[in-house]
């Protein structure tokens, strides 16, 4: 399994999304941030419940939250929903 530090260490921004299966993951909003961004950005999203110990050690405590990463650094974090429309807006502030 790919360790947490080798995806978020890259020199383009990782758009991660942190879900909880059960709540009707953030699927079609993801897909049109992918299709407007193509490979400037990798989006990822990562279960809640089957990767608990990275979300202990981020301090997760809301569903879904959303971070951007560049070059191993957090540069934008939010707990809630979001539109495709701010998180590719977000995202291309990183290119």
């Amino acid at each position: 399994m790919t360790k947490f530090s080798e995806i978020i260490d890259i020199d383009k921004p990782v758009l991660i999304d942190f879900y909880y299966k059960g709540t009707g993951a953030n699927i079609n909003i993801l897909k049109n941030v992918t299709a407007a961004l193509g490979k400037t950005t990798k989006v990822i999203k990562i279960d809640i419940e089957k990767n608990e110990n990275l979300v202990d050690a981020l301090q997760i405590k809301g569903n879904p939250t959303f971070m951007i990463y560049k070059n191993g650094k957090m540069k934008w974090r939010q707990t809630g929903e979001q539109d495709a429309s701010t998180l590719i807006n977000l995202v291309q502030q990183y290119l």
